[in-house]
């Protein structure tokens, strides 16, 4: 390692990377530093992030980290779920319990269900419940008949009887207990016929009264018969209810909806019976549910589960918040949406068909965004925008925040918002939102500036050794020793196109040493040299300079004349510099002028 400067020796001094600690995070980026720990920790509205620079400088990585770190040591927000609203279905009602809670809560509601499906029809059969709706249908029917009883007996006294015919309840004259027919009834003696006609007026009067109290005495029976109803769900529910709320008595929400779910199956208990038919059943809507639907109509719809994060099922809720990355900014992604069911040839929905989206999923913690895919995304800014400023999650579907739809669809209750947000973008984004977006600032007064380069001092030097030494370590890469981490540094300098400088693009940087390692392999070298790196960046090289070797084969063959010698007038030699990817390259080209005599200055001709 004689070729290594002294100076490059003393910020090196290892044998390996394999002797190094790993780097935890990005080096030369003090100012966004700064910048994130002062907005993790203003608890005021409006100071959320944006953290600008050029590409492949690491922002994703270097933010998720110290908020990560700074989430850890806050409290885990609650779980949110939506449950049936029983007065107004349009409507769900939106459930906060602590983290951890609302999983079991779903189970003890399906498991209620099953109860309620094998514990009423047992009551509705029982023989208590069936003497009890005998007992009040003989009684309905005692009364009728008694009624009916007495009126015959009068009519029978006046020599009249009551008759059943195809229309109804008709008086008919009689005599010795046949019905006289109309030629026999006129040729009564006169006074006898307005004696009975008298008579029947009256029993008519009467008939009709008796007609009229009938319906009257069915309401009063199906009343009655309700009220069993009512008493027998009562009974077969009440324990089971009570059950639940001793379970869940710290939950004051919970409790309100138990109450709720309690009355809705005593008024729809004939929705747990067996059903008379076999056709098809309503899974959604109408007052009274049937079949299968009943238990959608008391599910639990989970939308935030802090036991899962990111896809990840926990044994336990995670400690501090959540810190959510998403990829997909549209608008349902963020705010959620409201799936539908083809049904008989109709889109139908319910309250168990809401889906949350990222802003449920990192409510209470940190939402990261890229903000050209935000900004790309139609309607997701405005949605963003307005979720901040009224502290709310809205879910509704772009036709609706547009008022487009005219159709009755689902109304979730809002969800309180409590997020940070973290833009991830380019400088030219921040600077142009900063100056034509007037909300902009009110909600992003936060900015982390990552910086294209650092220095190139001992400190810088040794960030690099300790970053190409993670990589190794991280990736299963072969160590690197001291020569070839120097190569790196100077390679970093020179992407940087500054010598007393080291490039922040450290996307570049771990390629080289991933490429550095495959050359290693090829040579079957214990560890990564100096010779190894530089043949890893002559490789990229070579793989991108196909425009420059034709360039320079023109030169070479004179179909592009470049003099380099002696003196032309009127003519300079420039260079133009073409970036590829990461390879840039020279052009020299010819330029020329005309000229002439004159004061001595230097004019601009237009043509």
């Amino acid at each position: 390692m004689s070729d290594i400067p002294e100076s490059a020796r003393a910020a090196l001094p290892f044998e390996t990377t394999a002797e190094l600690e790993p780097l935890e995070e990005i080096g030369g980026q003090r100012r966004a530093a700064e910048a994130v720990r002062f907005a993790v920790g203003m608890a005021h509205d409006g100071y959320n992030l944006f953290a600008f620079g050029p590409e492949g400088t690491g922002k994703y990585s270097f933010v998720r980290r110290h908020l990560e770190r700074a989430a850890s040591e806050t409290p885990t927000p609650p779980d949110w779920c939506y449950v049936n609203n029983f007065e107004e279905a349009h409507r769900p009602k939106a459930l906060s319990l602590p983290a951890g809670k609302a999983c079991p809560f779903r189970d003890d509601m399906a498991q209620l269900v099953e109860e309620l499906k094998l514990a009423i029809p047992a009551a509705f059969e029982s023989d208590e419940h069936r003497n009890h709706k005998s007992a009040i249908q003989g009684q309905f029917k005692e009364r009728q008949e008694e009624a009916f009883g007495k009126l015959q007996a009068r009519a029978k006294e006046h020599d009249i009887a009551l008759i059943r015919t195809p229309v109804g309840l008709e008086l008919a004259p009689i005599r010795d207990g046949e019905v006289l027919n109309p030629n026999e009834f006129e040729a009564l003696a006169e006074d006898e016929k307005q004696r009975r006609r008298a008579v029947s007026e009256d029993l008519q009067k009467d008939l009709e009264g008796l007609l009229r109290q009938i319906p009257g005495w069915e309401r009063e029976q199906r009343r009655e018969l309700r009220d069993l109803d009512r008493e027998t769900t009562m009974f077969a529910v009440g324990h089971l209810i009570d059950e639940l709320k001793r379970t869940w008595q710290d939950e004051p929400e919970v409790i309100a909806h138990l109450d709720a779910v309690s009355d809705d199956v005593i008024d729809n208990a004939e929705a747990f019976l067996p059903q008379d038919s076999e056709g098809p059943q309503i899974l959604f809507g109408g007052r009274t549910p049937s079949g299968s639907a009943i238990v959608r109509r008391y599910q639990v719809n989970v939308i935030v589960d802090q036991m899962r994060r990111e896809g990840v099922r926990h044994p336990e809720p995670p400690a501090g918040v959540p810190v959510i990355y998403e990829d997909h900014p549209t608008q349902p992604n963020l705010v959620g949406r409201t799936e539908h069911i083809a049904q008989f040839g109709t889109l139908v929905t319910d309250f168990n068909l809401i889906k949350g989206g990222a802003l449920h999923r990192a409510n209470g913690g940190w939402l990261i965004l890229d903000a050209h895919k935000l900004l790309t995304q139609p309607y997701a800014g405005e949605t963003l925008k307005r979720a901040l400023r009224s502290e709310r999650i809205r879910i509704e579907s772009p036709a609706e925040s547009l008022g487009w739809t005219t159709t009755t669809t689902l109304e979730p209750e809002p969800i309180p918002l409590s997020v940070k947000i973290v833009l991830l973008g380019e400088p030219l984004i921040y600077y142009l939102l900063l100056h034509y977006d007037p909300d902009f600032r009110e909600l992003f007064r936060v900015a982390a500036d990552f910086a294209s380069d650092m220095d190139r001092d001992t400190d810088g030097t040794q960030i690099y050794a300790r970053l190409v030494g993670t990589v190794a370590a991280r990736d299963g890469l072969k160590s690197l020793d001291r020569g070839a981490v120097a190569r790196v540094v100077e390679h970093g300098a020179r992407l940087a196109g500054d010598a007393e400088k080291l490039t922040t693009h450290m996307g570049t940087i771990e390629d080289v040493v991933r490429e550095a390692d495959f050359w290693a392999r090829e040579d079957g070298a214990e560890t990564i040299a100096a010779a190894h790196v530089q043949r890893a960046i002559d490789a990229r090289i070579f793989r991108s300079d196909r425009l420059r070797e034709r360039i320079q084969e023109e030169i070479h063959r004179g179909t592009l004349v470049i003099e380099t010698e002696d003196v032309r007038i009127g003519q300079v030699n420039g260079l133009a510099v073409i970036q590829l990817d990461h390879f840039a390259f020279g052009r020299p080209s010819r330029i020329s002028c005309r000229v002439r005599l004159g004061k001595g200055e230097v004019r601009r001709h237009r043509t």
